[in-house]
């Protein structure tokens, strides 16, 4: 049989590449999109396509999906992508093929682990995080001092049908025993995982290194164990990119290759798969690397919504399982109060009518707001939810428990303690947003107010938002060809929404807050902001203004408590907005006090018109 799709004799290098295809297969939907090298010289994301996800049946193959998404995206571009094959056509002409093809994917639920560890602040964290940031939905967490008997964490392991398994404990050269009797509360588990078969399950000891002939001798041939380096060899210091690493090519190997369809999806990409969030987690860790930046990114959906940092170089990401817009609004309004959700509403809204909304909402999970009261209290919930997923990302984010810090009188105010939160708002310096009710949005100044209000990031703050969901792709493209990722990423990807002026510290209602004078191309304003006010000042894409801030005292933007100092800021599709409502954020307890408040908002952003 003819091969009408013969790969390169040589692969690809980043010189010759010009035509990028790159596909997302969500849980939903599948996405792709068509990258291509311009006249001059810079990539360009042109073209999207999108079918529905076929791993499930009764089609149980991913690639039809795929195949489908290429299909639509070679009748929008004009350029024929398939071959009368059903294969990717390699390497592109002037009018057909592309170079590469790269994909992520969490169809099928994704990469599910359980982790385990002999101290779950310590080790178990650490495993924990490195699961998170491969880009896995962590289903439990073992540990030698949960206070769960044998019997009972073995049952539990039963119960759950993980994809893998991490286990971490002990400094190298540290606890043997403690280490050896997790494995040997896992082994008799039996584990069986959801693709069942021919399938091994596969371990990953990432622990005390002392420890991993006896670990292996626990393990039976029912399981695929992989040995890496000591998450935690040392108990002040993380080391995880050896078990992120062992993840991925195990997803690989053993997770992707046993679902439906995706052996063949494999043998497509010109780069390994990655799970959807570790490459979300990639691009913005190579941004904040390329720039010298802190990133917070969020991804909220029906029913989790992710949360991304990079501080100081540190990459965290947490998920929460049940934090969403429509499956699990009714835990988003449950751990928020019915009062906590409605001091976000200016319109006259009681508890039941908000009670009414949340069954509704439950009963028809993937409607959309018709009205504009279903739109405010849609985004009244998003606010609350992005809240909550951020103050558990806080919680997560911290530096190493249990080490000693010596520190001398003059460090006792100003060095961060074991366990303290490492995510900072006033170092922060962009928040990117994806994920439907902030990419989709009816105005831009809806989104940038929830993010706002959600976040409150401190002193200057840039904001921008995901144009149609794109950094999967870019994070896996990053590991191929990093030049376009962070050309489409910076020229695409990025809506930017505009920059964010605000106000750390706290005092009465209606008194100075700041001055401001703002010097820009087009914008050229000063005046003084009082407590509890916010504006908006129009600032176009592209342009840039120089803000100079003279705060009260007792109001901090980064250099110290009634320390002024000058910024150049950068405008967006919303603009400069400077908010003195303080930090943290506090919204009146009276009802009626607090409707005027946020009325005073939404007239200030112009977020309703």
């Amino acid at each position: 049989m003819r091969l009408v799709n013969e790969m390169m004799s040589k692969p690809p290098t980043p010189e010759t590449i010009k035509v990028i295809v790159a596909t997302d297969c969500g849980s939903t939907t599948t996405k792709a999109i068509l990258i291509q090298r311009q006249p001059d010289g810079h990539y360009r994301q042109t073209y999207r396509g999108e079918a529905p996800t076929t791993v499930e049946e009764p089609v149980a193959d991913v690639t039809i999906g795929v195949t489908n998404a290429l299909t639509e995206l070679q009748e929008l571009a004009g350029r024929r992508l398939i071959d009368d094959y059903g294969q990717i056509i390699r390497p592109a002409s002037d009018r057909e093929g592309c170079d590469i093809y790269i994909s992520t994917s969490s169809a099928g639920g994704g990469l599910q682990m359980v982790v385990a560890g002999v101290v779950r602040e310590m080790s178990a964290a650490s495993a924990k995080r490195a699961a998170l940031g491969a880009g896995a939905i962590v289903m439990e967490v073992l540990a030698a001092n949960d206070r769960r008997k044998p019997h009972e964490q073995i049952q539990r392991i039963r119960e759950l049908r993980p994809d893998m398994i991490l286990i971490a404990g002990g400094t190298d050269g540290g606890n043997v025993r403690q280490v050896v009797q997790l494995a040997e509360r896992i082994a008799p588990a039996k584990p069986q995982p959801r693709f069942g078969g021919q399938y091994r399950m596969p371990v990953v000891f990432a622990g005390n290194r002392e420890a991993a002939p006896a670990v292996q001798a626990t393990f039976d041939d029912s399981v695929d164990l992989a040995v890496v380096a000591n998450v935690r060899p040392v108990l002040e210091r993380e080391h995880l990119a050896p078990a992120r690493d062992a993840i991925h090519d195990l997803f690989l190997e053993h997770v992707m290759a046993h679902a439906p369809g995706y052996d063949k999806l494999i043998e497509w990409a010109d780069a390994p798969i990655m799970p959807t969030p570790g490459a979300v987690g990639n691009i913005l860790q190579t941004i904040a690397a390329k720039e010298k930046i802190n990133v917070v990114g969020v991804d909220i959906g029906g029913a989790t919504t992710d949360v991304f940092s990079v501080f100081g170089g540190v990459f965290n990401r947490t998920v929460s399982a049940n934090l969403g817009m429509s499956y699990s609004i009714s835990n988003v309004c449950a751990e928020a109060t019915l009062p906590g959700i409605l001091r976000w509403v200016h319109l006259d809204m009681g508890e039941r009518a908000v009670r009414n909304r949340v069954k509704n909402k439950m009963i028809r999970p993937t409607t959309i707001p018709q009205t504009l009261e279903a739109l405010v209290f849609e985004q009244a919930v998003a606010r609350e939810a992005l809240r909550l997923a951020y103050l558990q990302h806080k919680e997560f984010a911290t530096t190493l428990k249990g080490t000693q810090q010596q520190r001398g009188i003059g460090d006792m105010f100003r060095q961060k303690t074991s366990g303290q939160t490492i995510v900072d708002n006033m170092q922060l310096d962009l928040l990117v947003a994806s994920g439907g009710v902030l990419s989709h949005a009816p105005r831009m100044e809806q989104t940038a107010a929830m993010l706002i209000d959600a976040f409150e990031p401190e002193g200057f703050t840039e904001l921008a938002k995901d144009s149609i969901f794109m950094m999967p792709h870019l994070g896996v493209l990053a590991e191929v060809h990093p030049q376009a990722a962070l050309e489409v990423f910076e020229r695409d990807c990025l809506i930017r929404l505009g920059t964010c002026v605000a106000a750390a510290g706290t005092g009465q209602f209606g008194r100075r807050c700041f001055d401001y004078s703002i010097r820009g191309e087009s914008l050229q304003e000063s005046g003084t902001m009082h407590v509890g006010e916010i504006r908006l000042f129009v600032l176009p894409p592209g342009e840039t203004a120089r803000v100079e801030i003279n705060p009260a005292r007792g109001f901090d933007f980064g250099g110290g408590a009634g320390k002024g100092g000058i910024r150049e800021v950068r405008g967006g599709t919303v603009g400069l907005i400077l908010d003195a409502r303080g930090r943290p954020l506090k919204l009146p307890s009276d009802r009626a006090a607090c409707r005027q408040a946020m009325a005073a908002e939404v007239q200030a952003l112009g977020l309703y018109k």
